[in-house]
């Protein structure tokens, strides 16, 4: 029996415990299943990000370009949301790019199918401001480590949160995540292992 590619969204969005089977039912005739292959972007820099995707397998780099060089903001792996939301909020260009990192699938929705949901049940307009909420101690938890971490303690504490990204991703993508050069990356991780 072949499960529906809806299906992984409907039970992240089942676990999240103020929706109802009727909301997840709600939604399900506006999704739509896509398929990336590695190294397509499904978002572009001056491009308006006009879906929000929930990831089924794959993952997905979000970045910038500063000085022709590309800038890692986000990783985004199974059962975690896809977007640029400032761009999918305010439907404004985006100043980033959406990359897949590999073969992936996700299943999206647009800002109108969202409207919509919050209009039909107060339970969607709470899903709606726990991803706004969730976004904004996203950006700031990633600000202020700039700010108050050396490339250092990052390093260590992506280790600790995120271990399994060392095998998933190449160094040079999470050397410029954490804002650091490769061969820097390379060399706080041998004084690590020394320890």
């Amino acid at each position: 029996m072949t499960t529906s590619p809806f299906e992984k969204c409907k039970n992240w969005l089942r676990h999240a415990s103020y929706l109802t089977e009727e909301d997840c039912d709600l939604f399900e005739d506006y999704l739509t299943a896509r398929q990336y292959k590695a190294g397509d972007y499904i978002l572009q820099n001056g491009n308006v990000c006009h879906e929000m995707g929930f990831v089924n397998s794959g993952a997905f780099r979000i970045y910038y370009l500063s000085d022709d060089k590309e800038i890692n903001t986000r990783f985004c792996f199974e059962g975690e949301f896809v977007v640029d939301y400032d761009s999918f909020l305010e439907q404004k260009p985006s100043r980033y790019f959406i990359q897949a990192l590999e073969d992936s699938e996700m299943v999206t929705f647009t800002l109108p199918t969202l409207l919509e949901a919050y209009k039909s049940s107060q339970n969607w307009e709470r899903f709606g401001r726990m991803m706004a909420e969730e976004s904004f101690k996203m950006v700031t938890r990633r600000v202020e480590s700039f700010m108050f971490m050396t490339g250092e303690q990052r390093y260590l504490q992506f280790l600790e949160n995120q271990p399994e990204i060392f095998q998933k991703l190449p160094l040079y993508h999470i050397a410029s995540y954490l804002g650091l050069e490769r061969e820097s990356l390379s060399r706080i991780r041998k004084k690590m292992a020394g320890k």
